[in-house]
């Protein structure tokens, strides 16, 4: 039996990949109108990292992480998430001594053993934004619109921004043993989930989609009540600045993220364009705390997360690319191969003017090669057969026109450069 793709992962094969070359590409122009600039980190980290990070009574460390020891007996994980990672290195490299403006992009895999769902998989790949060392209100506003401008270039025109603030060290743990007192009270009419959560992660609760927990959720005390002096400020300056941009957002006090590391500002962007219920896009928003948590400084933190396969689906469809400018092409009469060195040199000409080249290798018949080139969507075909060879010519085609002309071997490189580029 043929081996298959494991469950949870996916190929990305040659048609698909224009997709995420473009988004891949966009986020590498766009980032760096804003000062950022890339950084890549390893795909496996110390266990110890993401159960300090990202908490150990989250789903992501007590469920989902892929853990194993290596041939030293240290416990290893396979990434989870970006961030964990980029602050580690932050820590071990010192780049906030060396970097003024410490603001970072990643793009890669991650992995998680979770539910294998529409656009969710348990080897997916994200873009990753993170910026250190600024606590102004307005860098989480620069950060949110530099997330709207990179779905906009990418092709998402529909979309909505969701926001909240959840408290930080200061007025959070007050407003968690109120939930929690308030969850008690209800239990019994929630999910097995919602029941262990309320115990070891109230929060979380918050986020529940089973249909049953709904009405008790919306019950629930709303965190934008229990807000310290400085979060209500911190947050009411956010939405100022959103507004004076034209930046349109919903609140939602249901809108928690699902690790423990975020303080105050919170956000996640939402798309019809992936149904209604699995709809997240991109989500971020502060970490204060995390830099010092993980051994470093008290270096505030803010950044993003894009699903790429998340903005793939919800993408509308591109026009194929064309994959050739150019097939090169001797037609094979009998055992003869004649014109092939004058092809080879020909598409090595071709393709040091920046053309799509490729050359015919098999000596196919001229209907062959014809139809050869329609599957490539090549633009021409140049076609060196005995009488081009004695005539120091080559026989151009236009594929879209159906018209043909003979071009002396010396100009035709020039002759499709020019034909191409207009």
């Amino acid at each position: 039996m043929a081996l298959q793709a494991v469950k949870g992962t996916k190929d990305l094969l040659p048609d698909e990949i224009a997709a995420w070359h473009r988004i891949e590409g966009t986020a590498r122009a766009l980032f760096a109108l804003y000062g950022y600039r890339e950084i890549r980190t390893p795909i496996f980290e110390p266990t110890e990292l993401f159960a300090r990070g990202i908490g150990q009574e989250t789903d992501i460390v007590s469920k989902e992480m892929y853990t194993f020891e290596d041939r030293g007996g240290e416990s290893l994980t396979l990434r989870p998430e970006a961030t964990a990672g980029i602050v580690r290195a932050v820590i071990e490299h010192h780049l906030y001594q060396t970097d003024p403006a410490l603001k970072v992009y990643a793009i890669g895999p991650m992995c998680r053993a979770e539910n294998v769902q529409k656009g969710r998989y348990r080897q997916f790949n994200q873009v990753d934004v993170e910026v250190f060392g600024v606590t102004s209100p307005s860098v989480d506003v620069e950060v949110i619109e530099m997330a709207l401008a990179y779905i906009e270039r990418c092709g998402l025109a529909r979309y909505e921004l969701v926001l909240n603030s959840v408290g930080d060290a200061k007025c959070r743990p007050a407003y968690v043993e109120i939930l929690r007192t308030a969850l008690r009270a209800e239990k019994d009419k929630l999910c097995g989930d919602c029941q262990r959560r309320t115990e070891t992660n109230p929060l979380r609760v918050l986020d529940c989609k089973v249909p049953q927990d709904q009405a008790v959720i919306e019950s629930l005390p709303k965190i934008s009540d229990h807000l310290c002096d400085d979060c209500r400020a911190h947050f009411s300056e956010v939405k100022r600045e959103l507004e004076l941009l034209g930046i349109p957002y919903r609140l939602s006090h249901r809108l928690v993220r699902g690790l423990d590391y975020y303080v105050r500002t919170t956000f996640e962007v939402l798309s019809g364009e992936l149904g209604r219920t699995q709809n997240s896009v991109l989500g971020g928003g502060r970490y204060d705390g995390l830099v010092q948590q993980l051994g470093g400084p008290d270096l505030p933190g803010i950044g993003f997360a894009l699903g790429m396969e998340r903005l793939v689906l919800a993408l509308p469809e591109q026009p194929a690319q064309r994959r050739c400018d150019v097939l090169v092409a001797v037609p094979r009469r009998g055992d003869s191969r004649p014109g092939l060195d004058n092809a080879m040199r020909l598409e090595r000409a071709l393709r040091a003017r920046g053309l799509r080249v490729m050359l015919e290798h098999e000596g196919r018949s001229f209907k062959a090669t014809m139809k050869l080139a329609d599957r490539l969507g090549c633009r021409f075909a140049a076609l060196m057969g005995e009488d081009e060879l004695a005539r120091g010519a080559w026989t151009v085609r236009d594929m879209a026109a159906s018209t043909q002309e003979m071009v002396d071997e010396p100009q035709v490189a020039a002759y499709l450069e020019g034909r191409l580029r207009g």
